[in-house]
């Protein structure tokens, strides 16, 4: 498949064969090795797993924030492992939202501002009503002059969320997302991606350490040594510790 070529499928991300190694020859690490994975449209999955068992860089291979050695990545038809350093920017800023554990909100704009940067760097105009949608869904109306210092934790990452979400991408990639939040904020975090995938349609794909976030999810994919060994439909905060500790053993 070129990276012009378009397919229409029950999945927003695919990835085939997927490896990626660091160092060499006694520090050689093979932090993926070989991973086949699709992701449907409309769904929020959380990938999990012991530390360096390859899930973060599974993440940032998928968002095309990292090269996998070998494999391909499908995202919205195209071949991410096949474009260009120009072609991957622009599909990182159209078609791939993100949302860190730091926020990465701009201090020096209000929120408004910092939600429409992705289009104003593309020099695009935004949907106003789907703007409407999204800040009265996040509660985010009262707070769009306000700056990063003026509001908290919980306001910048729902500005942080809308504007993930306000170039309607194919995929929106959450890395620990509310690993910066107390447990309350953090919760009304995930239950407004969770709203986001059953009621705006979002696919979004997120990695965290945490069964408590990982039971907002509609999947949890479990990970181990660079392979993906299982997953979990309709988790729990039971049965993702549960999962967890085998992983463990």
């Amino acid at each position: 498949m070129t990276s012009e070529t378009h397919q229409v499928t029950d999945y927003a991300v695919q990835a085939r064969g997927l490896t990626k190694t660091y160092g060499h020859d006694s520090t050689r690490v093979e932090a993926l090795r070989g991973v086949d994975v699709a992701f449907a449209r409309s769904r929020f999955t959380a990938i999990m797993g012991p530390s360096g068992s390859g899930k973060s860089t599974l993440m940032h291979c998928l968002a095309g924030l990292d090269n996998a050695d070998a494999g391909e990545i499908i995202i919205g038809g195209k071949n991410l492992t096949e474009l260009n350093d120009d072609q991957l920017t622009t599909m990182r800023r159209e078609q791939i939202g993100f949302v860190f554990q730091s926020f990465n909100l701009v201090p020096t704009l209000n929120a408004k501002d910092n939600i429409l940067l992705p289009l104003s760097l593309a020099g695009k105009k935004h949907d106003r009503s789907w703007f409407n949608v999204v800040i009265d869904a996040l509660g985010l109306r009262d707070r769009l002059t306000h700056k990063p210092h003026e509001l908290s934790g919980g306001q910048q990452q729902r500005v942080a969320v809308a504007r993930a979400l306000l170039t309607r991408p194919e995929v929106v990639f959450g890395d620990e997302p509310t690993g910066n939040l107390d447990s309350r904020t953090g919760a009304e975090v995930l239950s407004l991606m969770r709203t986001s995938t059953r009621e705006m349609g979002q696919t979004i794909i997120m990695v965290t350490h945490d069964p408590a976030a990982a039971s907002y999810a509609d999947t949890v994919l479990l990970m181990k040594d660079g392979t993906l060994v299982g997953s979990l439909e309709n988790p729990t905060v039971a049965s993702v510790t549960e999962a967890l500790a085998s992983l463990a053993e």
